[in-house]
């Protein structure tokens, strides 16, 4: 199918899980999950799949649950009462590793808000301490210091770091030091779920974000590129 834009219906079908959030009522709603949920997101992942290869020829955009589309189901072992998502995820990853470690244009909307992202939201422990040994390169760490700068300057938020203590040995003096804080590395908006959400003009929307955001995507990939991170999907 075409992508004409995020359907209302699927907003209320989300709104939906909030109350009644078991497996046996999805599985009773199965036919508007696909129809409200899954088809629109399919359509999303290819057009705007063809955008981005305007900014990364090699980008994957690949329309599957596990691949480009984020399963709806939480894991079990730690969400026995509440085990469906009430918010649905798309991402386009660049590179051979894991797509949660890759560099990637990231969304999620629900009933309340759309966020959109580039980077990556969380450094499992081999990455992370592969990017506190990349930043040691003067070049590195102030080039990613001003790529943050002239994202916030766009109006763009980029987190607060994660961690309270420096890295055994570091010189804090350095002015750009507060970056091996990190845990993660991305930047991103939010909306609420608007008329252009609804329309396929979401496409231009959220590309122009990730045309803004190019030059914090390929920093990052240029740190995921130098090694194979293969980390299981949680």
């Amino acid at each position: 199918m075409s992508f004409t834009g995020f359907p209302k219906e699927g907003l209320t079908f989300l709104s939906n899980i909030i109350i009644n959030n078991s497996k046996e009522w999805l599985e009773a709603h199965k036919e508007e999950y696909e129809k409200y949920i899954v088809s629109p997101n399919k359509a999303y992942v290819e057009e705007m799949g063809e955008h981005l290869q305007i900014l990364v020829p090699h980008i994957h955009a690949i329309p599957k649950i596990n691949k480009s589309l984020f399963r709806i189901y939480r894991d079990a072992r730690f969400h026995r009462l509440d085990p469906i998502k009430e918010r649905i995820g798309i991402i386009f990853w660049q590179g051979a590793t894991h797509r949660m470690q890759s560099s990637s244009f990231y969304m999620h909307y629900d009933p309340f808000e759309v966020f959109v992202a580039t980077g990556i939201r969380n450094f499992k422990a081999p990455l992370l301490a592969k990017y506190r040994a990349y930043i040691k390169n003067d070049a590195k760490r102030e080039s990613l210091h001003h790529i943050l700068e002239a994202l916030k300057r766009k109006g763009y938020t980029v987190p607060e770091p994660q961690f309270k203590r420096y890295p055994v040995g570091l010189v804090k003096e350095d002015t750009y030091a507060y970056l091996y804080l990190y845990g993660a590395m991305y930047a991103y908006t939010t909306f609420p779920p608007d008329a252009t959400f609804h329309s396929e003009v979401i496409i231009e929307r959220n590309f122009k974000i990730y045309e803004d955001m190019l030059d914090l995507h390929q920093w990052v990939y240029e740190l995921t590129c130098l090694e194979e991170i293969v980390q299981e999907d949680l």
